[in-house]
């Protein structure tokens, strides 16, 4: 997933069959499952608490903030947070300071509130948006009905397309290379511009289809379901979806620092090799013992921390090794949570290497 990290006015586009396109990626970033983000960047009028702050954040949440923001210049012709005062601008918005005119309906006054919660835990998510009342209000079909998933398409190489990329002075090879090791370079993403300009136009996505797609709704509807959603969540007719109460990694409410100790104890009983890569965060490498008959002397000191060329020149390269990330995360309540995350290496095989390291845990 892309985070854009700066959104604004100025970098919405309208093509010539008004199509809106996102410009100026200059900014943008890739997310990774279990990695964060920390650059403070973008415009500060737009930006999000978390983001003027320094503070790591996963991403799309800020993206959210900074359509909240657009959504109120449009609708009320001003900027929520401005200042010409820098220090007085991020104050307003690390404290969300800002007023909602009285002529905003009940249905975009409780948007955009959710979408400027400075906690962004609590901020609206994209999805939720999708299906609030006041976004649904004279929805067009093509927004109603979610687009047909190409992801299966993606991965079968389309001949005719690369016969156009090779047109523009690429070689045949280069493309096939790049699309089945799935590199990104120049001759992957001319391939998928024209792949994804021909699904485009072949769909007709702003055809003459353009019914709405909730004409009976009304704006008294619409007050009421904004006032159900905020008195009565517990209500099964409300729109928002109930909480979902996952347990995601490890919980423990022992201090981090007797946990840490406890996952080096751990990792040094299964002779991980681990490095310091962030704070309560270490990439480690795991070799499983050798199997009967071809025992030797381990060249990996148990436990030990190692560098970047020990972990990435391996011994024993007869057996299969994994690599994984341990972070430590803080929680709410004095809790602390746990992630361990592959990296590279095979998925059973690192299943094998989590049952070992929960059994090796005493903290947890």
């Amino acid at each position: 997933m892309v985070v854009h990290r700066d959104l604004k006015p100025e970098n919405l586009l309208l093509d010539s069959e008004y199509n809106v396109k996102i410009a100026d990626f200059g900014l943008s970033n890739v997310m990774y499952d279990g990695h964060f983000l920390k650059t403070s960047c973008g415009s500060p009028n737009y930006a999000a608490p978390e983001v003027i702050s320094g503070k790591l954040y996963a991403g799309p949440e800020v993206d959210v903030w900074s359509c909240g923001v657009i959504l109120y210049a449009l609708l009320c012709g001003s900027l929520p947070f401005d200042d010409e005062n820098i220090p007085n601008l991020f104050k307003k918005i690390k404290d969300g300071i800002y007023t909602l005119p009285s002529h905003l309906s009940a249905g975009a006054k409780d948007l955009i509130l959710r979408m400027l919660l400075v906690d962004p835990l609590k901020r609206i998510t994209i999805p939720e948006i999708k299906q609030h009342p006041w976004f649904r209000v004279h929805l067009p079909r093509y927004l109603a009905v979610p687009p047909e998933d190409i992801s299966q398409q993606v991965k079968r190489v389309d001949e005719d397309i690369v016969q156009e990329v090779i047109r523009l002075g690429f070689s045949r090879k280069d493309v096939i290379e790049s699309l089945q090791a799935r590199i990104q370079n120049e001759a992957s993403v001319a391939y998928y511009l024209i792949f994804d300009n021909s699904h485009h136009i072949s769909n007709g996505y702003l055809g003459a289809n353009l019914t709405e797609a909730m004409t009976d709704y009304e704006p008294e509807t619409q007050t009421k379901a904004v006032n159900l959603s905020m008195h009565d969540k517990g209500s099964p007719t409300a729109y928002m979806q109930t909480e979902r109460k996952w347990s995601l990694g490890l919980q423990s409410r022992a201090h981090p620092r007797m946990i840490m100790v406890e996952v080096l104890k751990a990792l040094q009983e299964l002779e991980v090799t681990w490095k310091k890569i962030g704070h309560y965060n270490i990439r480690c490498r795991w070799l499983p013992p050798p199997p009967l008959g071809k025992e030797g002397d381990s060249l990996y000191m148990e436990g030990c921390s190692a560098s970047t060329d020990d972990m990435d020149h391996g011994v024993r390269d007869e057996y299969k090794s994994v690599k994984f990330e341990i972070q430590l995360y803080k929680m709410a309540e004095d809790k602390y949570l746990l992630d361990i995350q592959r990296v590279q290496g095979p998925q059973f095989l690192f299943v094998d290497l989590c049952a070992l390291f929960l059994a090796e845990l005493n903290v947890l």
